[in-house]
């Protein structure tokens, strides 16, 4: 997964500090799952209690609620928590697109990226077994690049393809299409 949900620039810790500066704990509860709401609300009070002491104070406990919050959202993922990431990171080309078809309700350019994508890599992976099955016959190290090659092609395939009918965070298949 690229950096994004553990980033200081992501949306788990924008939400968060969105929580801490107006109080809300309720702002930063949709990004844990239900399981996790008493330690994140737990978490948040005890944040809030320090920040007002002193700057260096508040800034400590911003970072320690980040942090928690982040492993809280992490673990309701299935993924474990390895840190904050600094802001700014390259999140790959798919997440602004997609953060941008959530900002004006159209798919089109997510769809259009993810097409060439797949498209661009399908070629790419067909076109190299094909080119090893040419030499297949030449013998066994040959026929193996040739499988190796076939079999990549097949297994990528198969999981792209349960890829794009799991859930968010790769539980249960949506629907068979």
């Amino acid at each position: 997964m690229p950096p994004h949900c553990d980033a200081l620039d992501g949306p788990v810790v924008t939400a968060a500090k969105k929580a801490l500066a107006s109080g809300k704990v309720d702002l930063i509860l949709p990004f844990v799952p239900a399981e996790g709401e008493a330690e994140v609300t737990r978490a948040f009070e005890e944040a809030v209690a320090v920040r007002g002491q002193s700057a260096e104070l508040a800034e400590f406990a911003d970072r320690w609620f980040f942090e928690n919050v982040v492993r809280v959202h992490r673990a309701g993922e299935g993924a474990p928590y390895t840190g904050l990431k600094p802001a700014g990171l390259g999140e790959g080309p798919v997440i602004p697109v997609a953060e941008r078809a959530l900002e004006t309700g159209s798919a089109d350019e997510l769809v259009g990226v993810l097409h060439d994508i797949i498209s661009e890599q399908v070629k790419h992976r067909l076109d190299r077994a094909m080119e090893l099955k040419t030499h297949a016959e030449a013998g066994v190290p040959q026929a193996r690049e040739y499988v190796e090659a076939m079999l990549g092609l097949q297994v990528w395939s198969h999981k792209l393809h349960l890829a794009a009918l799991a859930s968010a965070h790769g539980g249960e298949h949506h629907h068979e299409g």
